[in-house]
């Protein structure tokens, strides 16, 4: 009797259980197809921006040049920060209006090195000044606060220690602050080593796309933007009057941006001022970068996102586009969350496969917004054609350590701030000397989490196409080619020979 009894509760529960899980799977296909159409929406802003003749940032010179201040934030960059410091001292600007702060939480011979040149400068007539911190509090943002508080600008200009400005960067940055509403400029990121690997040319692309059509829409059409921590500037009473530097998330610039244009700031963005910077060509490096990256924006989800949606003043529109910028890194989990349901979904309700429309748009738009990234210093069409199918891969098989960065930006404030090591790495990888050790991350166990999505995802694709049709397989081809990517890299990079050189390995 009891069995008879419980048996029926049972395959109600199980049915339920089946339609939660479908409905969860057709809301993450839908949630996904939203930020597709957000990188559509976005890449048509930009091609309407780009057709009209009066989206160039320019301005006369002033009749007074006002102070800059110019902060360089390092922490053990013994490979860059001689290649730093010979830039920014020949910034073409008048020499009473500039300040250079070398802003040096290092721990290693870094430190010693940069005494020696900032010693070297200063002998030239450069005014430049070594901060040193014998603690790391508040990491970069503890700097750059720290050096605020001894800075003569009235403008602050940002480099991270990979960065390489042109002589001419202030001269034709600074006019534009005769702007008073201006609170911050941002300029365009390039590549001092875009073809070095496969890993750095997916890299390069996709901030291609982010600063050539992303900022370009947003900063043309009104909508809340970011400074990107580098190659930058900001206003000093800006800064002071948006709360300054904070360190309770790992992504302070993005921060300090949203709270600067919600006390009415304006950032702008000036595309046609390149500064070059160097991308991570190991795995594990660029991992880690992606990771704070994630962390750090939905910890200003939680902080920024609330007060927006409070402001009634602001446009719907304007709004809308806050939530999907910040929330931007949400496709991870749920691209994760999607493979992960595909199977059990497609053994039990595989009519949740016929919403292909919306799945459709979510695929197809990243890569037209790549697509469309066209602009000096940036591969012709038929490369970014070529180099479309890497970066997707590239994407999937970071997946499940940018979900991690987002479960744990959504729970907890601060973390520690793992840099990125620059290397001041040639294009050709034949070149470069040996690395020291203490400059490249260690492999993470993930590596194995991956393999397994990896297997797990051809087997979807081998399991379900009896069920749906053939027409699955590609799509989990995708997932298991990014998951065996990034995590065969991985490994090969760490084999002693090639974790000491930075090989070439699946050079593209």
């Amino acid at each position: 009797m009891i069995h008879n009894y419980l048996l029926p509760v049972i395959n109600d529960i199980i049915q339920i259980f089946i339609y939660i899980i479908t409905i969860i799977y057709l809301f993450i296909i839908l949630w996904l197809a939203l930020y597709g159409i957000s990188n559509m929406v976005n890449a048509i802003l930009y091609l309407r921006i780009k057709k009209s003749t009066n989206h160039k940032n320019k301005a006369s010179p002033p009749k007074h040049w006002p102070s800059v201040t110019v902060q360089l934030p390092t922490f053990n960059e013994k490979y860059t920060v001689e290649r730093l410091l010979s830039a920014v001292t020949q910034l073409d600007y008048p020499g009473d209006c500039l300040q250079i702060q070398v802003l040096d939480d290092s721990t290693d011979e870094t430190a010693g090195l940069i005494s020696r040149l900032v010693e070297d400068y200063k002998k030239k007539g450069i005014n430049i000044e070594w901060i040193h911190r014998t603690n790391r509090a508040g990491y970069k943002a503890g700097a750059l606060d720290e050096g605020l508080s001894r800075a003569i600008g009235d403008l602050i200009a940002i480099f991270d220690a990979d960065f390489v400005p042109k002589p001419d960067f202030l001269t034709k940055t600074v006019p534009l602050f005769q702007n008073s509403a201006l609170g911050c400029l941002q300029t365009r990121w390039g590549h001092t080593n875009r073809t070095y690997n496969s890993l750095t040319n997916a890299q390069a692309m996709a901030i291609d796309g982010h600063f050539i059509v992303e900022q370009t829409a947003r900063s043309g059409n009104g909508f809340f933007l970011n400074f990107n921590g580098s190659a930058g500037l900001w206003r000093r009473s800006c800064i002071e009057d948006a709360g300054g530097w904070a360190w309770d998330t790992l992504t302070e610039d993005l921060d300090l941006s949203y709270r600067a244009q919600m006390r009415g700031w304006k950032i702008g963005y000036v595309p046609d001022i390149v500064v070059p910077a160097e991308l991570p060509t190991q795995v594990e490096a660029f991992k880690k970068q992606q990771f704070r990256w994630a962390k750090g924006s939905f910890q200003v989800v939680r902080k920024i996102l609330p007060k927006i949606y409070k402001r009634n003043d602001l446009p719907w529109t304007v709004r809308l586009m806050a939530f999907l910028h910040l929330t931007g890194y949400m496709v991870h989990p749920l691209m994760l969350c999607l493979l992960v349901l595909t199977l059990p979904v497609g053994l039990v309700h595989p009519f949740a496969f016929k919403i292909f429309p919306s799945s459709f748009l979510a695929g197809l738009g990243p890569p037209f917004l790549y697509l469309v990234a066209d602009a000096p210093q940036t591969p012709p069409l038929s490369e970014r054609l070529k180099l479309i199918p890497l970066m997707l891969i590239t994407g999937f098989g970071i997946s499940l350590s940018t979900s991690i960065a987002v479960f744990e930006g959504m729970t907890g404030k601060g973390g520690d701030f793992v840099r990125t090591p620059k290397l001041n790495l040639s294009i050709n990888p034949e070149e470069n000397e040996l690395v020291d050790h203490s400059y490249t991350q260690p492999i993470s166990p993930l590596v194995w989490c991956e393999i397994a999505l990896g297997f797990y995802a051809l087997l979807t694709g081998c399991v379900l196409a009896g069920y749906i049709g053939w027409g699955i397989i590609p799509w989990m081809l995708i997932y298991t080619a990014g998951f065996f990517y990034i995590a065969g890299l991985n490994l090969i990079q760490h084999i002693p020979y090639w974790s000491t050189r930075l090989s070439k390995s699946y050079a593209g």
